[in-house]
């Protein structure tokens, strides 16, 4: 994230935040004047420049002093009290300083190394190869912080992430565009207050944005890219395995390749571009510092035909393009690959128009359209399942025209809803030829029958809008009484069949009791049937005893 810094005139009102949330303003004044007493004086002698660097060490160091106070005092105490008796205080009490200098020291080599200072600037700024690699970081500027972020801006972001999980993912937002750009270009960064201050000035969203992109890839380096446009492939693959990239300063991407309407009055200037809502850059690249100097000059000049301040300054749809733009980008980048040439050893976009493969010249290398700009409708620029395409732009967060409108003409309308189709543009070319052939009233007539036509058709699209609403409310209604009439039918049927598993039990256990019924009439016949033979074996017993008696009797 971006970071911040202070300006005041001391160390001890840098270091003394109003009011932190955690730590009263008052503990913090006490830390600082604590560390203070360890820090030694700067000598008169010493030259301004090195001792603005040794002031913003201090400032380090009580920054960080503060931050760890709690700790550094609990240590101080842990250390002191473990220090050998025999050590006079006085020594100790040096050690202490000296420890002190021995890190301002080291604080200063480390910002004389790192930090962007003027010089610094400067020799960044010299011809040839700006740094070795492209740092491992992805830029992308919005309203809000990620937390904050709705759906389709999570999920652009997070194809970055995605795709690409060694890289540093950095997000500025309408909340730290300002200390950022005060971080890497006042004082203690490459020293151009003009900068700062016109970019505070600026009004324009999208002149910020387009500034603001600039000014991090030449602060940072690494890749930009606009908020809604996704990550097809992981950065691995944006720069070719033939080239080097020690040789390679910025990687971009054709955008519209028409050059057939380089001379037509609106579509000219916008004919020939490459893409800016996706680059590389290496840190300290010299193109966009010349972008970002040219913008300058250029919004300056706006305002001065005008009579307004930058602030003010009214801008269209053109005049954004060729400013801060697609436009302003191709030309700044065209401008540095020709310096030092001249006549016929000028590269011109004939060197770009119909690419089929990567081409390096100047330490830029230009992809061709599919790699960032694929699936356009025009420029040949396929689509997103081409191998090439790298990226997909997505448009959600290009509503900026509506606050800077295109040309629109009275009865003809955009010529841009072409979409660069020949007989398209070519007809509105046509019809607007004639329109300027009719007089002063015929032209008011035709414009006040397009009103009507423009009203009817409005008129119509709304009643058809209505019309579709109702019929979609029908379908809705419709889909729902369906889905009643299945659930309730489905509801039937359970009662239904719960139904007829209580009468197939009933009829069930009717059966087992008509069966237990018949097995105990059966046992029931059973023993009627023994106990009549029992008794039919007792009267022929019977019978036989008393035909016994009878004979004996007899006898």
């Amino acid at each position: 994230m971006s970071q911040h810094s202070s300006r005041s005139s001391s160390i001890t009102e840098k270091m003394t935040p109003p009011g932190s949330p955690r730590t009263p303003a008052s503990a913090f004044a006490a830390t600082t004047a604590k560390a203070m007493t360890f820090m030694p004086s700067i000598p008169d002698w010493i030259p301004e420049s090195v001792r603005q660097k040794l002031q913003y060490a201090q400032l380090v160091y009580v920054q960080t002093y503060n931050k760890a106070s709690p700790i550094v005092a609990h240590y101080y105490m842990d250390v002191s009290k473990n220090m050998p008796v025999g050590i006079p205080a006085r020594l100790r009490r040096l050690a202490n300083v000296y420890a002190v200098v021995v890190c301002v020291l080291l604080l200063f080599v480390h910002l004389s190394m790192s930090s962007g200072s003027a010089a610094a600037h400067r020799a960044a700024t010299s011809v040839g190869t700006v740094h070795s690699d492209f740092p491992h970081k992805i830029w992308q500027t919005w309203k809000v912080n990620p937390l904050e972020f709705e759906e389709r801006e999570h999920n652009t972001a997070y194809s970055w992430l995605a795709r690409n999980p060694d890289y540093q993912y950095e997000v500025l937002t309408d909340g730290n565009e300002y200390a950022y750009v005060e971080f890497h270009f006042g004082p203690e960064g490459f020293n151009r207050p003009d900068i700062v201050d016109f970019y505070r000035n600026v009004r324009a969203t999208i002149v910020r944005a387009d500034l603001l992109r600039y000014m991090i890839m030449y602060a940072d380096g690494g890749v930009y890219a606009d908020i809604d446009v996704e990550a097809l492939k992981p950065m691995s693959k944006f720069i070719p395995e033939r080239y080097n990239k020690r040789d390679i300063d910025m990687v971009i991407g054709v955008e519209i390749d028409e050059p057939d309407w380089k001379d037509h009055p609106i579509l000219g200037q916008k004919s020939r571009s490459f893409c800016q809502w996706t680059f590389m850059s290496k840190p300290q690249n010299p193109i966009m510092m010349r972008l970002i100097e040219q913008i300058m000059a250029w919004l300056h000049g706006v305002a001065d035909k005008q009579k307004v301040s930058i602030s003010e300054v009214v801008l269209d749809f053109d005049e954004i393009i060729t400013g801060t733009g697609p436009s302003a980008f191709t030309n700044a980048i065209l401008d540095h690959i020709n310096r030092g040439r001249s006549g016929k050893n000028l590269i011109t976009w004939d060197y770009f128009h119909d690419m089929s493969e990567s081409k390096l010249i100047g330490g830029v290398l230009a992809l061709t359209v599919e790699a960032f700009a694929a699936g356009q409708g025009h420029s040949d620029s396929g689509n997103h399942d081409a191998r090439a395409a790298l990226v997909r732009h997505h448009y959600h967060a290009s509503n900026w025209p509506s606050r800077h409108p295109r040309y629109r003409h009275p009865v003809y309308g955009e010529v841009e809803k072409c979409n660069w189709v020949d007989d398209c543009v070519k007809q509105w070319d046509a019809d607007v030829a004639d329109f300027k052939k009719l007089s002063e009233k015929e032209q008011r007539e035709r414009i006040e029958q397009h009103e009507r036509e423009v009203k009817e058709q409005e008129a119509k699209d709304e009643e058809d809008r209505k019309q579709r609403q109702r019929e979609e409310e029908e379908e809705r209604e419709r889909r729902e009484q369906e889905e009643e009439d299945e659930r309730r039918r489905k509801e039937e049927q359970q009662r239904k069949e719960e139904e007829d598993r209580r009468k197939k039990n009933n009829e069930n256990k009717g059966s087992e009791r008509k069966e237990g019924d018949n097995n105990e009439n059966k046992d029931n016949k059973s023993k009627d049937n023994s106990n009549n033979k029992n008794n039919n074996d007792n009267n022929n017993n019977n019978n036989d005893s008393n035909k016994e008696k009878e004979g004996d009797k007899r006898n």
